[in-house]
C-alpha cells in the first residue's frame, strides 16, 4: 500500500448567494474576485491539488478561474445545501488522489484566507497527529478546516445544510485549531460587502 501523502483543498463555492442577490464568489476585493482569490491563496499553499466545487454560476466561476491550475467539479445538487458539494469534492478527490493524506475544506466568501493560513493548517496536521485542525475565530472552530483522510467516509455522510463543523463536534477529541481572528469576516449580504470595502 502506497504511503498517504500530501494535502489537498475543495473550495466550495456551489451557493447561488440568495441573501446577497449577485455571486458573492465574483465580489471584487483588493482588484481580486473572492473566488479567484481564495482558490490562488489553495494553489499557491502547499496544496496537493485544489479543487474548487462549482454549482450555481458554475460558467461565469469557471471563467473567472479559466488560467488557474485547478481542478473543477460540477456539483448538480447543491441546491440541497453546503454538504452535497463536500460529497462531491471529497468523491473526485478520492478517485484523483486515492493515497491523499488530507483535505482542506475553504469556502470563497472569506476574504482574508491566505496560502500562509492553508500551510499551518497543514503544518499542525503533520506536527500534531491530530486528524481535524479548524481554523477559531468568535469561540468557535470553522473553515478553513483540515480533515486527514480517516474522516473522508464521515464526510460523505454529511446531507443537506450540514458542514464541516458537525464533524469537528462530533470528533472534538481527535480537533485542535490554528488562530483566524479575520475568519470571523464572512460575506453573506450586501452590508457585509459595503463594510467590507468601507474597512479595506
Amino acid at each position: 500500500m502506497h504511503q498517504a501523502s500530501g494535502y489537498a483543498t475543495i473550495i466550495l463555492a456551489a451557493g447561488n448567494s440568495s441573501r446577497l442577490g449577485e455571486p458573492k464568489q465574483l465580489l471584487k476585493y483588493q482588484g481580486k474576485t473572492l473566488i479567484r482569490h481564495v482558490t490562488k491563496a489553495a494553489i499557491e499553499a502547499k496544496s496537493a491539488t485544489v479543487i474548487v466545487v462549482t454549482g450555481s454560476n458554475s460558467t461565469l466561476i469557471e471563467e473567472e478561474l479559466a488560467s488557474l491550475s485547478y481542478h473543477a467539479v460540477q456539483n448538480v445538487n447543491w441546491e440541497s445545501g453546503m454538504a452535497s458539494s463536500i460529497v462531491a469534492g471529497v468523491q473526485e478527490l478520492m478517485t484523483m488522489h486515492p493515497n491523499i493524506a488530507g483535505v482542506i475544506l475553504a469556502v470563497s466568501d472569506q476574504p482574508f484566507v491566505t496560502s500562509d493560513l492553508f500551510n499551518v493548517l497543514i503544518d499542525k496536521a503533520l506536527e500534531t497527529k491530530f486528524g481535524i485542525v479548524a481554523s477559531e475565530y468568535d469561540n468557535t472552530f470553522g473553515t478553513p478546516v483540515l480533515f486527514s483522510n480517516r474522516y473522508f467516509p464521515a464526510l460523505l455522510t454529511l446531507s443537506g445544510a450540514e458542514g464541516a463543523k458537525k464533524l469537528v463536534k462530533k470528533f472534538t477529541d481527535d480537533a485542535t485549531s490554528i488562530p483566524f481572528p479575520l475568519g470571523s469576516v464572512d460575506i453573506d449580504t450586501q452590508a457585509d460587502y459595503q463594510k467590507l470595502l468601507r474597512n479595506s
